[in-house]
């Protein structure tokens, strides 16, 4: 279930709390007409289950409410209720299949914001992905993975292609293409440093057969990143957000600039285009697979919820 709390305009009350009455996945509705005092308007609680918030969402929509009013979603932790367990019966399919796009857009949109904290972190995983082909250790590449957010941009351009949602496409690809530059301009001068005071060979930059694969692109390369942008954007999209990790540890993004980093600053020209070329194919792959999966949920979603389980909102049903 999912948690509704809107402010709603005096005129548009007995709208909205007709729409919500009607609709059998929605439940524990509750009006309190002086509700909010800054901007002023009446409160309106309920709880709408997971498969059945779009339509709702959208019907809210349609009377303008994100305008003049506004519409807050929450995942609350518990519902002890035969009445919730019964709006969630009325709906299609099963909660942990449930695409709520208001909140997938929602998440994608703060979370590939070129921010301090993008960047530092993008940096931080791109100087431990070089340290971890410089001493040839896998489980420096493997943090590194981990600690990259780069998957957040790339979910991002993938709504922006698959919803539309083309207003999310500059920003996305700013914050994408900006930070891998932040972290190689930041992370080459100090390779370059330990280069000149002996910390750094080029012979260790460019060897190690643990971490060879970095430099190695092929085929492979490609097919695993199609299959890291199904399971991403899956884990984005449903509420089973744990295969998301699985994710940032199977694609060789953040090692590949970390390489890239580390061959410019040891002077090893000769791995640069290969890395740069592994993580191309890395992010054709996730865009590719992240958006196409995100179609076929689309598809598939507006179906199931315009088959007349999820309640009668005619409007909502005009936009998947």
């Amino acid at each position: 279930m999912l948690h509704l709390q809107l402010r709603v305009p005096r005129h548009r009350l007995p709208e909205v709390t007709e729409l919500l009455q009607n609709d059998d996945t929605v439940t524990n509705v509750a009006v309190f007409a002086d509700g909010y005092a800054k901007p002023p308007g009446a409160l309106v609680l309920a709880d709408v289950a997971r498969e059945g918030a779009n339509p709702v969402v959208a019907a809210l929509r349609a009377l303008d409410l994100h305008h003049s009013g506004s519409i807050m979603l929450s995942e609350p932790g518990t519902i002890l209720s035969d009445a919730a367990r019964a709006a969630e019966a009325a709906a299609p399919g099963e909660p942990d299949d449930g695409v709520v796009w208001d909140v997938v857009e929602n998440r994608v949109r703060s979370e590939s914001v070129l921010s301090w904290s993008f960047c530092s972190f993008l940096t931080l995983a791109t100087l431990i992905a070089g340290a971890g082909r410089l001493l040839d250790q896998p489980i420096l590449i493997v943090g590194a993975m981990v600690v990259g957010p780069e998957f957040s941009p790339v979910a991002a351009i993938c709504l922006a292609l698959a919803r539309p949602r083309l207003s999310l496409l500059p920003g996305a690809v700013r914050t994408l293409t900006v930070g891998f530059a932040i972290a190689v301009l930041v992370a080459t001068p100090l390779w370059w440093l330990g280069h000149l005071t002996g910390l750094v060979s080029a012979e260790q930059a460019a060897s190690g057969e643990l971490t060879s694969f970095i430099v190695k692109p092929d085929v492979w390369s490609l097919v695993i990143a199609l299959l890291a942008g199904v399971a991403g954007v899956l884990s984005l999209t449903t509420s089973k957000s744990g295969p998301l990790v699985g994710v940032f540890i199977s694609v060789t993004t953040v090692p590949a600039v970390g390489t890239i980093a580390l061959c410019l600053g040891a002077g090893v020209w000769s791995e640069v285009g290969d890395a740069a070329l592994q993580l191309g194919l890395n992010l054709l792959g996730m865009l590719v697979a992240g958006t196409v999966t995100l179609l076929v949920e689309r598809v598939v979603w507006s179906r199931i919820q315009s088959s007349g389980k999820a309640g009668a909102w005619p409007r909502a049903r005009a936009l998947p």
